[in-house]
């Protein structure tokens, strides 16, 4: 009998850690989770490549800029976050604009163009509307209400860059993709640590994130991301989707910055 109590002690310990192993914090717009503080201004720009195995010859490749400013609106501090992507397919170019709360990251603007087409949006924490003072908005009369504050998913980087990373941590994130299906928890988790080496040789100590789910057409996708534990910088990002692998390598502090070089 004493051996059975003592057997069911130690299990009863086991499966209390493992509890708290399996533990995943929720993060919303509005519970203050972020760590806003780690998220700096600047510009970052990243080679995006894809290789699809299929076509071992053929290299697809683009350059993301996403620069980000501290701004005053309305007297609130707020982050700015502009995008531009390019690729040798000027039809693929695109750009995005977004507004952030300063202490908690929470939307309160978005705006992209594509093909030649404008979409902006109004955003709360109650719900989503097109911009109607946005000229040419191809989404002004769209609309959707919220269950609860939301973030916007175009800005995953810089939310992943916000999060209190650690080891065994798992998050489940609010993204909300504007002008999309509504809001839903994503799940990521914390898999390990793993150096990544810069261009100058220095190896910096990352954790790495990684999530998976369903695309649209039913298939898998994964992608993992490299953040750096000092610096707080996503340095490297691996996605797998549609039988092909995308990668967003960071590019150093030397690289030309296109918009001013050609401005």
């Amino acid at each position: 009998m004493k051996f059975n109590k003592y057997l069911f002690v130690f299990v009863l310990l086991i499966s209390i850690r493992a509890a708290a192993f399996a533990q995943t914090d929720t993060i919303t717009a509005d519970n203050h989770k972020l760590i806003t503080a780690q998220l700096k201004p600047g510009l970052r720009q990243y080679l995006v490549y894809f290789q699809v195995p299929a076509q071992p010859k053929m290299l697809k490749l683009s350059l993301w800029l996403r620069n980000i400013s501290i701004e005053n609106l309305h007297g609130e501090d707020v982050f700015v976050t502009t995008q531009h992507w390019y690729s040798p397919d000027t039809a693929s170019y695109r750009t995005f604009r977004s507004i952030n709360k300063k202490a908690d990251f929470t939307p309160i603007f978005h705006e992209e163009k594509a093909g030649g087409k404008l979409k902006a949006y109004n955003w709360s924490a109650t719900k989503i509307t097109g911009a109607d003072t946005v000229a040419n908005n191809t989404t002004k009369d769209f609309a959707l209400n919220f269950e609860h504050a939301n973030l916007n998913w175009n800005l995953d980087i810089e939310t992943f860059e916000t999060l209190p990373l650690g080891a065994n941590k798992s998050f489940a994130i609010y993204f909300y993709d504007a002008g999309l299906t509504p809001p839903a928890y994503v799940i990521y988790k914390v898999i390990g640590s793993e150096t990544v080496s810069l261009n100058d040789n220095k190896s910096i100590d990352c954790w790495k994130l990684f999530t998976e789910g369903k695309i649209p057409n039913g298939g898998q996708y994964t992608e993992t991301y490299w953040i750096s534990k000092k610096n707080h910088e996503l340095l490297k990002e691996e996605d797998f989707y549609n039988g092909m692998y995308r990668y967003k390598i960071k590019q150093p502090g030397i690289a030309q910055d296109l918009l001013q070089r050609f401005k």
